[in-house]
């Protein structure tokens, strides 16, 4: 593999209300993620992470049963089937962010990820669920109302181009599933998500990179942009980059605009920073027992 990887970031508003139909809003979102992922394509990128849910609303604003008809089933789902055409003729990896639906009504949060051959390679299902409320109309990120939490660990990926993770929105709370993923190999980590201003804005450009230095490697954070009717909970505010193991801004997306965020990793970077820390080798897990116990 080589050192250089070129990353493609897709941030994009959904501008259907959320009063239309399922079918609707799947329909117009994926048409509209194709063309992007395209754009990405023509750019240079190899990796391109589309955001949380990519293919509707942020329905978790609310507490509806409609939208448990957007689940699908990974990977025999339309949606990732789809993608890992696309993926095949364009040659790129595709990290695909969908609702998952497994047997008869068991949901999760979860992330595809397609090889650059058209391969599905796996997925991860998102570990940490919120459930809190956002201002004062009843809207929120109701998530436990749709989601059961992740079983199926933190996996890493042997991409075509790169040893990828993933994490999902709320995951990025959690420092623990982030450095999993860094001592099972992980160059890069993906985190899809759909967060908006007034809540947690101000850590936005603070975990993640805390995240790169404290394990040496590269993260990528994709949020969606504008707002989202009927709920209008809040501003999506965009802003996804990539940064280095340095915690460095590789590059930043707009906070309002649909565009692709393209940005290179070195992986020459994470072995010189791993080189220099050592964090790996110093750690002392024999000692970190009490993280499991039930404490107060």
């Amino acid at each position: 593999m080589a050192d250089q990887v070129t990353i493609g970031l897709i941030q994009a508003s959904h501008n259907v209300h959320g009063d239309e139909p399922v079918e609707v809003h799947k329909e117009k979102a994926i048409e509209k993620h194709v063309k992007i992922v395209k754009e990405a394509k023509d750019r240079g990128a190899q990796i391109i992470c589309l955001q949380e849910i990519f293919y509707g609303p942020y329905f978790c604003a609310e507490q509806n049963t409609k939208w448990y008809e957007a689940a699908e089933e990974i990977p025999n789902g339309p949606t990732t089937k789809m993608f890992q055409e696309i993926a095949k003729q364009l040659g790129v990896v595709i990290v695909l962010p969908i609702y998952e639906r497994e047997g008869i009504a068991t949901y999760y949060n979860t992330a595809a990820v397609i090889d650059a051959d058209g391969t599905y390679l796996g997925k991860y299902r998102k570990q940490h669920i919120p459930h809190v409320g956002v201002g004062n109309e009843g809207c929120g990120f109701w998530e436990k109302f749709y989601f059961k939490p992740g079983n199926l660990g933190y996996p890493v990926f042997d991409t075509a181009f790169a040893k990828i993770g993933v994490y999902i929105c709320y995951d990025r709370h959690f420092p623990e599933g982030a450095r999993i993923l860094g001592l099972k190999g992980a160059e890069i980590v993906f985190n899809p998500s759909a967060t908006v201003a007034g809540l947690s804005e101000y850590l936005w450009k603070l975990e993640q990179p805390a995240h790169a230095v404290a394990n040496g490697y590269y993260v990528a954070a994709i949020n969606r942009v504008g707002y989202e009717a009927p709920w209008n909970m809040g501003e999506f505010y965009g802003q996804s980059y990539l940064v280095d193991p340095r915690g460095n801004f590789v590059a930043m997306g707009s906070r309002d605009q649909d565009e692709v965020v393209i940005g290179v990793m070195n992986k020459k970077m994470i072995r010189e920073v791993r080189d220099t820390w050592q964090f790996y080798r110093d750690r002392r897990p024999e000692t970190y027992s009490e993280m499991t116990a039930l404490l107060p």
